[in-house]
């Protein structure tokens, strides 16, 4: 085991050509040649461009990314970002994440989210230094909320390969003694056209990094792309495919002891006692480690610390939460329904114009908690010895993860290195304030120092333990007009408020939307797409509603309320779909379209219901406008990611509660989506001209409507719970 070798931040900006200019910016997701990271400091910095790029002279450009790979292709994406505006060549690129350090804190994801993109050349530098400092200061090394391509990207990777090519290109007219302008550059060669000469990046990288930064670079036009908008392959696929990729939980040291766990199934409640007896008696247990809502068990392989965590009997203590039910949550939830929220958007007369609509329909929609069950098992490998903490996982922050781990150990955080891993999923999960699994591994290990410790949470604890997708509900009132137009549209929601996940797309001129809230002891987390995961099924089923009460086709029914871009996307989902036309008897087509994270989703979902109430999607037709695509086959992939996580949730996706705990344990009692239940998918691209939206989670909101207005389509059954399983679709 290694220690990584600190950087301060001093010596970071003094090198590299970081005083100043632009790449002052390169600071939040800085990069460093992965050499560096195995030295103490002193060594050379030649051919490092800035903290992101290096150039060594055997050509190979070396991309940290300070965003986590856990399957949505991240890491070539800003890759490819950079290397375009460098104009290098794609096969000397090679990608690595960058380490956890303050120095590679992302401070671009909160400058995109206070500020946008757009920031005036004259506050450039003040505004790039400032939320870098903010990033240090809030442990913000994140990947989440579909931000890393359209902040760090957009703002950062593009910005910095545009200020290697002006530096490198410098470098090369010194060399050649000919006027910059006058010099071309294509796949990694500078070449001068006058003389015939060339010279390569490796040739000049080390002359290009002692020059001034050029403060504003300029960007390529998107007819210039080279690298950008091609279908590179991934990097980490043929790793993933041959068993060579290393997630956290392949963390093997010699001499590591294994650790399992069971925590208090009510949230809350603490660890009153446990007799250890039972589990030291066992063969392999090596220690009972109480914690304060857990008791551990350590052992000489994983399945001995399961099998004798399994056979203890901890008491933990009572609390009023162990009364809770699901029943008594959804009665308060219809209780704050019934009365008056707080105002999150009204326009026109609101509710009032109620009054003169000549038809209003009234509907209750509810949708469940919902874990993420992802593939790899929260897990964490830590080492406490001599004040110093290691650790490896993998996590969504891993500035945060470092600072939780420091504060489980009762360390400096400069004491602590944190090795983060590919992600076998997060969406969400392995953010920040859902770190008790790494928490629990630093405090564990810190019992049984020096010795490494893994800690795998076994399947049941993770779906009894996680931080889960809040349940949701809204209660609406549409008003029709004589001709069937909606003129009115009031909502009360109960829940969490994402920013505009509530607000209409369509143009309806009176509109009351209002919030309440109720207390519960259910911890909560992040869930891929947040609000927008409900708040699509909720808005697109009753705008769905208010199209068949009206009698006007549901796609005509959006469309003649929408502009621009939405439109556009809808029609283009229509079009491929071929909506309109007709279906066998028991099949039925469902549209939805949704805004989330600057990206206008509309997806067509063809269903079959049997019978017996049995559903099979058959087919979905998604039109995406995200702006220019990166990488077309990785987006596209992470568009059919989506439909398939919001589809698995849609049909079967619910946490209830009994007692104050959760009653599901594993994938028998909390189904996820099987390949012989994935529909064709198809996936159709759009760009009209907008801004670059996000594009991990915008694919998920409209699977869950696309496919409840369809099987009303097919039945006549309007579907206003999730999961789908809830409603006895079953037909004589």
């Amino acid at each position: 085991m290694s220690n990584l070798g600190k950087y301060s931040r001093r010596g970071l900006l003094a090198v590299g050509g970081l005083v100043g200019g632009g790449l002052v910016l390169g600071i939040g997701g800085a990069f460093l040649s992965p050499d560096r990271l195995s030295r103490k400091g002193g060594d050379s910095y030649a051919g490092r461009l800035s903290t992101w790029i290096t150039i060594t002279p055997d050509d190979t450009i070396t991309i940290l990314v300070p965003h986590a790979e856990m399957g949505q292709g991240v890491h070539n994406a800003l890759a490819m970002m950079a290397a375009d505006e460098m104009d290098a060549n794609w096969d000397h690129v090679r990608v690595a994440e960058a380490p956890a350090l303050d120095d590679f804190a992302n401070g671009y994801i909160v400058q995109a989210v206070a500020l946008g993109r757009q920031v005036p050349a004259m506050l450039r530098h003040a505004v790039n230094v400032a939320t870098f400092t903010i990033a240090q200061l809030g442990v913000v090394q994140i990947t989440g909320g579909s931000f890393s391509v359209r902040s760090t990207g957009d703002i950062g990777m593009r910005t910095a390969g545009a200020t290697a090519r002006r530096m490198l290109l410098t470098a090369a007219a010194q060399k050649f003694g000919v006027p910059v302008e006058t010099l071309t550059v294509k796949s990694g060669i500078i070449s001068d056209p006058a003389s015939g000469k060339t010279l390569r990046f490796g040739e000049i990288a080390t002359a290009a990094a002692s020059l001034p930064i050029p403060a504003e670079p300029v960007l390529k036009q998107r007819a210039d792309f080279t690298i950008m908008g091609r279908e590179i392959p991934r990097a980490d696929i043929p790793p993933k495919v041959n068993g060579a990729a290393r997630y956290g939980i392949d963390t093997v040291w010699p001499g590591m002891l294994y650790a399992s766990i069971v925590a208090s199934p009510v949230f809350g409640a603490k660890l009153v006692s446990v007799d250890a007896k039972p589990a030291t008696a066992m063969a392999g247990v090596v220690r009972v480690v109480p914690l304060e809502n857990a008791v551990a068990v350590v052992a000489d392989s994983w399945w001995r610390a399961q099998q004798a965590v399994q056979a203890l009997s901890p008491v933990f203590e009572t609390i009023p939460a162990s009364e809770v039910t699901s029943a008594t949550l959804a009665k308060r939830i219809a209780d704050t329904l019934a009365q008056d929220g707080k105002t999150d958007h009204h326009q026109g007369d609101g509710a009032s114009a109620l009054g003169t609509a000549v038809h209003v329909i009234d509907a209750t929609y509810t949708a469940p908690f919902l874990a993420h069950a992802t593939m790899e098992p929260p897990n964490a490998t830590a080492v406490v010895a001599n004040g110093q903490v290691e650790i490896w996982s993998g996590v969504q922050d891993p500035l945060a993860a470092r600072k939780v781990a420091a504060d489980a150990a009762g360390v400096s955080v400069a004491n602590v290195t944190l090795h983060n891993a590919l992600l076998g999923g997060g969406f969400g999960r392995r953010l920040p304030g859902a770190f008790d699994y790494v928490d629990q591994a630093v405090r564990i290990a810190a019992v049984m120092s020096p010795t490494p410790i893994k800690l795998i949470w076994p399947r049941e604890e993770d779906i009894q333990h996680d931080f889960y997708r809040t349940t949701a509900a809204a209660r609406f009132k549409g008003g029709l007009d004589a001709a069937g137009a909606p003129t009115v549209w009031t909502s009360t929601y109960v829940g969490t408020g994402d920013d505009d996940a509530a607000h209409l797309l369509y143009d309806i001129p009176h509109q009351a939307i209002d919030h309440a809230t109720i207390d519960h002891h259910v911890r909560l987390g992040f869930w891929r797409s947040v609000d927008h995961s409900f708040h699509g099924f909720f808005t697109e089923s009753f705008i769905d509603e208010l199209a068949h009460a009206a009698g006007i086709d549901p796609f005509a029914f959006r469309r003649d309320r929408l502009t621009g871009r939405a439109r556009a996307v809808l029609e283009l989902a229509a079009n491929k779909a071929n909506w309109g036309s007709k279906l066998p008897e028991g099949q039925g087509r469902g549209i939805a379209l949704v805004k989330s994270f600057g990206t206008l989703v509309a997806e067509i979902a063809e269903v079959t219901v049997a019978t017996d109430g049995t559903v099979k999607i058959n087919r979905v037709v998604a039109a995406v406008d995200c702006g220019d695509v990166v990488n077309p086959n990785a987006a596209r992939a992470q568009v059919e990611g989506a439909i398939m996580f919001g589809l698995s949730a849609a049909m079967w996706g619910d946490i209830t509660i009994d007692k104050g705990a959760v009653v599901q344990s594993s994938f028998p009692d909390y189904r996820v989506a099987q390949l012989a239940d994935t529909p064709a998918i198809e996936v159709h691209f759009i760009d009209a001209g907008g801004p670059r939206g996000g594009l991990g989670e915008p694919g998920l909101p409209p699977i869950a409507p696309a496919i409840t207005n369809a099987i009303y389509a097919a039945t006549g059954k309007r579907i206003r719970q999730l999961p789908i399983t809830k409603t006895d679709l079953r037909r004589a």
